[in-house]
């Protein structure tokens, strides 16, 4: 894990991650790859840390599942709710902030009510990652499953994770004690898409980009069967981003 580059003041309108954001949502093998590695792993009543525009929750909710989204901006809960009006009537759709100083106030109401939270890139976001996840083990049932994913290796950071307001990389090390400190057991921690780390060192760390060019998410993206490959003949020891998967006792 990285020391923390910067203290980042909190954008209300994010404009690097919704580029970002919709860069990501047209491709479409990426996305399913990631819902496919996820998935496994998420069961029973989930929440969604971090909806972000909704590219992983569409593809859980065109499956069936008994999920809840949020996020800590209003603009992109304004699009989930345009988006996903079924949710909006059920009243799954929360804006939360994982560190807010009033959350046990502000979210008593969930605690204990989810078998499987879930945050694909964004408690890097977070500069108290600790107290992020010891809130998420307050949204879990007993038994249930907190899954992570975030983005690895220190000696990647660069001018993408910058403007995107990350304050850190991690590997399987440091995922396994942040859970540890949040109070839970780690069941398995992997690595995912060793195929994307050429692409994010060459365009964010030597070409110094700050958002992902179109283009390059293209290519990526029609290349995602053979880094699916990759990651199998890799044993999932390497890659861009580390997942972790953690139970609360």
């Amino acid at each position: 894990m990285t020391g923390t580059p910067g203290h980042f003041q909190y954008k209300e309108i994010d404009p690097e991650g919704f580029e970002t954001l919709k860069v990501i949502a047209d491709a479409v093998q990426f996305n399913n790859w990631t819902y496919d590695t996820i998935k496994p792993h998420c069961h029973g009543k989930i929440l969604e840390i971090g909806s972000g525009i909704g590219n992983i929750s569409e593809r859980f909710i065109n499956n069936g599942a008994d999920i809840t989204v949020s996020d800590i901006r209003s603009n992109y809960i304004g699009f989930l709710r345009s988006k996903f009006p079924l949710l909006e009537q059920d009243n799954r759709i929360v804006m939360m902030d994982l560190v807010d100083p009033e959350f046990d106030h502000s979210f008593r109401h969930l605690f204990e009510t989810f078998d499987t939270v879930f945050a694909l890139n964004v408690i890097e976001h977070i500069e108290n990652d600790r107290l992020a996840v010891e809130n998420c083990k307050k949204l879990l049932k007993k038994g249930g499953k907190l899954v992570l994913l975030m983005p690895a290796y220190s000696w990647l950071y660069n001018s993408f994770d910058k403007e995107l307001y990350h304050y850190r990389r991690y590997n399987s090390t440091s995922m396994q004690k942040l859970m540890l400190s949040g109070g839970l057991e780690t069941e398995k921690t992997f690595y995912f898409n060793a195929g994307g780390i050429p692409g994010w060192f060459i365009s964010g760390k030597l070409l110094h980009n700050k958002t992902i060019p179109q283009g390059q998410m293209n290519l990526f993206d029609k290349l995602v069967p053979f880094f699916r490959l990759l990651d199998e003949l890799l044993m999932k020891k390497i890659g861009l981003s580390v997942i972790s998967v953690a139970r609360k006792l």
